[in-house]
């Protein structure tokens, strides 16, 4: 192991779905105490106003197939400053060790000799189902839920079992999945998921620009596409999203599949 001397700690800390409300006790510690703070796209602004005045901020986030602070660059200047200043803090939407990359980072800072915590967060699926009251799992309607990957490299198809997601008895949260809407969809139904199974898109969730969008499964895509592309989005398929509070949403929606159907 090649051992680095340095009297730096890095803190890989998770910053929640985006309210600062929902940031743990020991995350706004941290941040409030932090020299440096390296931060996702994915972090909100609320949160970060939390970083004291003469700390420094540097903003490594990536947009889908866009990535101009490649992983590799992260861990490096990681390492780097942990030998220029005493607390470090990776600032990760949700959860860093849930699609965050937080697991590539400390093997990097392992291997490097560098000290590093892990702090949870509040992932976006956690935070999303309680803001809109779609809950995960609920007895009759969902025994079991599924945190899935909607990402992949470009010019890849999703590599996922296909077949055991198609379980009508669990819900599925896709992450970072509105780019590979269709795909999700068309599997989901060729593996033998019902076309109308419920599905809630949820822009900006637990911020203040939050948007829902109630849908079915063979729709998704066409639901998809009218969102953002900016925006952070986070799919729910399942029947628990029939217990989601927005009715309003839902029926505008629903109208617009009519007239547009």
């Amino acid at each position: 192991m090649n051992v680095m001397t340095t009297l730096g700690h890095v803190y890989l800390v998770g910053a929640g779905p985006g309210d600062p409300d929902l940031l743990t006790v020991k995350a706004l510690r941290l941040i409030e105490a932090a020299d440096v703070v390296v931060h996702d796209r994915l972090v909100s602004d609320a949160i970060l106003e939390h970083v004291r005045p003469g700390a420094q901020m540097i903003n490594v986030g990536k947009l889908p197939n866009h990535h101009p602070f490649p992983q590799a660059n992260i861990n490096a200047l990681l390492v780097s400053l942990a030998g220029r200043h005493q607390n470090v803090v990776r600032l990760k939407g949700g959860d860093p060790y849930m699609f965050g990359r937080g697991s590539e980072e400390v093997g990097v800072l392992r291997e490097a000799g560098i000290s590093y915590t892990v702090v949870p967060g509040i992932t976006a699926a956690q935070g999303i189902a309680a803001a809109t009251g779609a809950p995960l799992t609920h007895r009759g309607l969902a025994t079991g839920v599924r945190f899935v990957t909607g990402h992949c490299r470009a010019g890849h198809d999703l590599d996922l079992d296909w077949d055991g997601l198609a379980d009508p008895d669990t819900t599925l949260v896709f992450y970072m999945g509105r780019g590979h809407a269709a795909e999700i969809s068309e599997k989901l139904r060729a593996s033998g998921l019902a076309a109308e199974m419920p599905v809630m898109l949820v822009a900006d969730g637990t911020r203040e620009t939050e948007s829902r969008h109630f849908t079915t499964l063979e729709r998704l895509a066409e639901t998809a596409a009218k969102l953002e592309k900016s925006r952070p989005v986070l799919i729910v398929i399942g029947r628990v999203v029939d217990l989601a509070d927005d009715l309003a949403l839902r029926a505008f929606d629903l109208c617009e599949q009519v007239r547009h159907g």
